[in-house]
């Protein structure tokens, strides 16, 4: 699934910059998420950037556009055709896709 911004964004400007896949721009109150973007950072980062990083926790999985696990991996292999470099403090081996948004053991 992608993920979605609400609107209890406050702009904070933290996002935006740290999303792999540019899924994310200013919209024209708040920050908004491009859901054919959106891989939720699998083939990235162990764990979306948007929601680890967000101050104010406004961004919760789009239930408007559910993927399955391996929809989201084929949407990274998509945006990234020849393979993705490993980005600064990501995880070579990272999971497909980040467990604690789909797996709610992993809460």
């Amino acid at each position: 699934m992608a993920l979605w911004i609400t609107d209890e964004c406050i702009n904070c400007d933290v996002c935006e910059p740290e999303c792999p896949n540019q899924a994310i721009a200013m919209g024209a109150e708040i920050y908004e998420i491009d859901p054919q973007r959106c891989t939720e950072c699998v083939g990235h980062f162990d764990e979306p950037q948007c929601v680890a990083l967000c101050p104010v926790s406004c961004i919760p999985v789009n239930p408007s556009f559910v993927e399955t696990r391996e929809q989201l991996l084929a949407k990274f292999h998509r945006l990234h055709p020849a393979g993705a470099s490993t980005p600064p403090g990501a995880s070579a081996g990272a999971s497909p896709v980040p467990t604690s948004l789909h797996d709610p053991a992993a809460a």
